[in-house]
């Protein structure tokens, strides 16, 4: 999946990621893919989906996004 980093917060250590289809995700910073723990608003990620540990959708190994054909 595509999207973008829409809030973050760095004391609190998670945030959320909106999809190109605008559903928005939850992630915390370990799914952070570099393991660097923070992430800029509005940054541009490629990111998987997985079920969270609340029974909800999560956002899973965040990275700068591969260039399309």
């Amino acid at each position: 999946m595509r999207g973008r980093v829409v809030e973050f917060d760095d004391a609190r250590g998670f945030g959320a990621v909106e999809g190109d289809d605008g559903k928005r995700l939850f992630f915390h910073c370990t799914a952070i893919a570099d393991g660097s723990r923070t992430i800029a608003v509005g940054a541009e990620v490629d990111y998987d989906v997985t079920a969270g540990h609340q029974g909800r959708w999560e956002a899973k190994r965040l990275s700068p996004p591969e260039p399309r054909p």
